[in-house]
């Protein structure tokens, strides 16, 4: 018998301020990273507008990668929290 699957939780609303050491989960994992951490929120210049970037940190192999962060929005390639 195989074991159950946590469910994945819809991701409804993201701020971009709020993500920053939030927990994703790669759906096609690449290279062993599968566990990413948002280590950092990349704030734009000037500072009165919109916030567009993030870094995703590997946790297996601490490679950073940087994507919008509306890409996390996406359920075919991320999903919340570490599953």
């Amino acid at each position: 018998m195989l074991p159950k699957q946590k469910a994945a939780m819809p991701v409804t609303s993201l701020h971009p301020k709020k993500l920053l050491l939030s927990k994703w989960t790669a759906v096609a994992p690449a290279r062993k990273e599968k566990h990413f951490l948002v280590s950092r929120v990349i704030l734009p210049d000037p500072p009165d507008a919109r916030i567009e970037w993030v870094e995703l940190e590997a946790v297996h192999t601490k490679k950073t990668l940087r994507l919008r962060w509306r890409a996390l929005r996406d359920p075919a390639n991320w999903l919340q929290g570490w599953l």
